[in-house]
């Protein structure tokens, strides 16, 4: 599970209110508006730079208030006055893989992600996969993107208000960041294409912005291994949720190979202990060592190939 950082208090706005902002006792005249500024603050991703900021005002007894921002510095925006707001900030370049729901609900607030139909280097459907054991209910996801986010809590805007007045948020990444390499390959030759599709299982669906923590449902997610320049490895990088918030899943990795016959091969390794006893859950490194990819019979194998049906890979285990 990603670690969440405590949020900084909001100091730059006049006298905060202890009322929540999911509160209804407090209204407001939407006619009457105050001129405030968006700020963001970099210093938890200094080297982010999304193309623009999507901002979400809950006011206390109102509806969401949705705003967009170009880049990642702010601008001006008019409030209406009279009650107390907590906000959402999340990046806006994330349509093509996102899914978002539950965006009246600060609480509920949660960006997921799309089906993956069919794989990336091969273009198999992902309907038509031989799954992990226990894993075929779960819903075959696209990795996300990156993705920064915060949240800011009591921000009151009374009636009288005076001055400049800023609104600061605190942007932070909601991703975690996965590697996988396998060592150890032999018969790299025989790969059809240059690169290897697979699928980790397990994985939270989503992250919930209000709350700063993954969700609770598990997916599959699909991602692409590259050969190493020396023939004898693959190596991956993508970004996942992390694991769930409370639930405690398995964690197959199921490597899927087309070799130069047409012939299809998969073979699945238990990773959980490595994703759940990852010293830093938000940078979780997998390692597998030992694959023999099948030798067509046509280069000196001793199997005849079946192109239609999916066969497994027999690894023995390393005593």
């Amino acid at each position: 599970m990603k670690a969440c950082k405590l949020m900084m208090p909001l100091f730059a706005v006049v006298s905060l209110s202890l009322t929540s902002c999911l509160h209804k006792d407090l209204s407001y005249d939407d006619s009457r508006r105050a001129d405030i500024y968006v700020d963001f603050d970099w210093s938890n991703a200094q080297d982010a730079a999304p193309t623009s900021m999507l901002t979400y005002f809950f006011p206390a007894g109102g509806d969401v208030l949705e705003y967009t921002f170009a880049g990642r510095d702010g601008g001006q925006i008019a409030l209406p006055v009279g009650t107390t707001y907590c906000a959402i900030s999340i990046n806006g370049d994330n349509t093509y893989w996102a899914g978002m729901r539950h965006t009246d609900d600060p609480d509920r607030f949660e960006i997921y992600t799309k089906d993956a139909d069919e794989l990336e280097s091969y273009g198999l459907k992902t309907r038509s996969l031989p799954r992990a054991v226990g894993t075929t209910e779960e819903r075959i996801a696209k990795t996300p993107g990156m993705v920064w986010s915060d949240r800011q809590d009591e921000i009151a805007l009374p009636e009288d208000i005076d001055g400049e007045k800023h609104i600061i948020f605190y942007p932070a990444e909601a991703v975690c960041h996965y590697t996988v390499d396998i060592y150890g390959v032999r018969n790299m030759s025989y790969l059809h294409g240059t690169s290897v599709d697979a699928t980790i299982s397990g994985m939270a669906e989503g992250y919930l912005h209000g709350k700063h923590t993954a969700t609770d449902v598990t997916v599959t997610m699909p991602f692409t291994l590259k050969p190493s320049d020396n023939d004898t490895s693959l190596h991956a990088e993508f970004l996942t949720f992390g694991e769930c918030n409370t639930v405690r899943a398995q964690h197959q990795l199921t490597v899927y190979i087309y070799t130069t016959d047409g012939s299809k091969w998969y073979h699945t390794f238990d990773v959980t202990s490595q994703v759940t006893d990852a010293p830093d859950p938000s940078h979780v490194h997998i390692v597998i060592t030992g694959l023999d990819l099948p030798q067509p019979i046509t280069d000196g194998g001793g199997f005849k190939p079946d192109v239609e049906e999916w066969q497994d890979i027999d690894i023995p285990l390393s005593m």
